[in-house]
C-alpha cells in the first residue's frame, strides 16, 4: 500500500512538472520504476500506459487555458506517433540507452542556449502567438523525439520543448501546452507498440493506476500554473531544468566518480537559482517601471 501511495505522489509531482515545464513525467516515473528493478521495456510500457490518461487530461486542460498551437500539434503527432511505435518495438528487442548520453549532450547544450536566450536576450515584444513550425521541421523532430521517448521512457518533452523554445520569439506557454497536448498521440502509439511486442501480462496495473491517479490530479493545476508564470521566468526554469536533467545522464554515463556528482549538481543548482533570482528582479523592475508610467499618464 505504501508503494502505491509513493507511486501516486510521484505521478502527481511528475505531471505537475511536466505540465508546467513541458517535460519530465516520463523521465521521473521511469526512473522510479527502474529503481524497483523493473526492466527498461516494462518500465517504459507502464509509464506510457499511464501517460495515455495523464496526457489526455493535460492536453484538455492546456486547450481550455489557451496554451496550445493546434497547427503545430497536428504537424507533430503523425511523425511522432510513427517514431514512438518504432521505438517501442525496438526497445522490446534491444537496450534503448546506447545513444542516450549523446542525445543528452545535445539537449544540455540546447538547454544552455534556451537559458541564456531567455535570461539575456528575451524581449516581451518578440513573443509570437504561433509557433510557425514547418512540415520539414516537424517530421524529423517528431520522428526523433517519438523514438527517443519510447526507447528512453521519456524524451518527447526533453527533445521537443527545447527545440521549439530555441526558435526566436516563441511563447514558452504555447510551447509547453503544445508539447504536452501532442504527447497524447505519442503515448498511445508507444503503448500499442509495447503491447504488440511484450503483451499485457507484464504490466503491473496497480502501479500504472497509481501513476495515473497522481497525474490526473496534477494536470489541470499545471495547465493553470503555466498561464500564470511570466514567459521569461518560464524560459529560465525550463532551460535550467533541461541542463540539470541531462547533466545527470552524462555524469552517470561517462564519469564513474560518484563522489564528485554532488558538487557538480550543487554548482548547476547555484547558477540556476541565481538566474531565477536575477530574472525575478528584472521582471519586478519592469513591472514597477510600467506602474510608474501608468500613474504618470
Amino acid at each position: 500500500m505504501k508503494k502505491l501511495f509513493v507511486f501516486a505522489v510521484i505521478g502527481l509531482l511528475a505531471q505537475l512538472i511536466d505540465g508546467a515545464l513541458g517535460m519530465a513525467y516520463g523521465v521521473t516515473s521511469t526512473s522510479l520504476l527502474l529503481a524497483f528493478s523493473i526492466s527498461p521495456a516494462v518500465a517504459s510500457a507502464s509509464v506510457h500506459l499511464a501517460e495515455v490518461v495523464t496526457t489526455a487530461a493535460s492536453g484538455a486542460s492546456h486547450i481550455k487555458f489557451g496554451n496550445v498551437d493546434k497547427q503545430t500539434v497536428y504537424r507533430l503527432i503523425i511523425p511522432g506517433s510513427i517514431g514512438a511505435f518504432a521505438g517501442a518495438t525496438f526497445l522490446s528487442n534491444l537496450p534503448g540507452d546506447l545513444a542516450k548520453p549523446y542525445i543528452s549532450l545535445f539537449l544540455l547544450l540546447l538547454g544552455v542556449y534556451v537559458l541564456l536566450r531567455f535570461l539575456v536576450k528575451f524581449r516581451p515584444s518578440e513573443e509570437r502567438k504561433q509557433l510557425d513550425l514547418s512540415k520539414k521541421q516537424a517530421i524529423p523532430l517528431g520522428l526523433i523525439a517519438g523514438f527517443a521517448d519510447a526507447t528512453g521512457g521519456g524524451g518527447w518533452g526533453p527533445i521537443a520543448t527545447p527545440v521549439l523554445l530555441s526558435k526566436k520569439g516563441i511563447s514558452s506557454r504555447k510551447v509547453v501546452g503544445t508539447v504536452d497536448t501532442s504527447e497524447f498521440a505519442i503515448a498511445v502509439s508507444a503503448t500499442l507498440g509495447f503491447f504488440i511486442s511484450l503483451g499485457w501480462e507484464q504490466v503491473n496495473w496497480l502501479w500504472v493506476g497509481a501513476l495515473m491517479l497522481g497525474g490526473l490530479i496534477a494536470a489541470p493545476i499545471a495547465a493553470w500554473l503555466v498561464q500564470k508564470i511570466h514567459p521569461q521566468l518560464m524560459g529560465v526554469l525550463v532551460g535550467g531544468f533541461i541542463i540539470l536533467v541531462n547533466a545527470r545522464t552524462l555524469l552517470t554515463s561517462w564519469l564513474n566518480q560518484a563522489n564528485v556528482y554532488p558538487y557538480i549538481y550543487a554548482g548547476i543548482a547555484i547558477i540556476w537559482i541565481a538566474a531565477i533570482i536575477f530574472t525575478l528582479s528584472k521582471i519586478g523592475s519592469i513591472k514597477n517601471n510600467q506602474s510608474n508610467i501608468d500613474l504618470n499618464s
